[in-house]
């Protein structure tokens, strides 16, 4: 699977007084990344919370190599590592677009769960367009 790449803008209140981008934010990039794969996939959190299935993080990490700064624009690629029944993995890079210099790389690990918290399988749809695009009989749409 290529990366998906989303692209954004940093804003004043993702930053420090030092205009440095807080540790915490790299997540919120993590998260940017995989729910405009997902939408590229076709699919929406919101879609599949309406079907009673979320997707809880189990597990997550990020590596800092460079700091990205207030107003940088900077890119997200997220691929997806593994899929099994019940989890999914996303893998992260998020690089400084002008200079292509990395900025910081991770993962996250979901598990696919109902309402009661009880994991379950990921739904049918969910499940054939990411293996889909996994063994490249698909492509993400941008």
């Amino acid at each position: 699977m290529m990366p998906h790449k989303t692209e954004y803008r940093v804003t004043y209140a993702d930053s420090d007084p030092f205009d440095v981008v807080y540790y915490a934010n790299y997540f919120d990039l993590f998260e940017r990344g995989r729910t405009e794969l997902f939408r590229d996939l076709g699919l929406t959190y919101r879609a599949i919370s309406d079907q009673g299935i979320y997707l809880p993080v189990s597990e997550t990490y990020c590596k800092f190599v460079s700091s990205a700064t207030y107003d940088d624009l900077v890119v997200v690629e997220t691929d997806i590592t593994f899929f099994k029944k019940a989890s999914i993995k996303f893998d992260y890079k998020v690089y400084r677009k002008e200079t292509s210099e990395l900025l910081a790389e991770g993962y996250t690990v979901h598990a696919f769960v109902n309402s009661e918290r009880k994991i379950v399988r990921a739904p049918r749809e969910v499940a054939e367009r990411v293996k889909a695009v996994m063994a490249g009989t698909s492509q993400i749409s941008p």
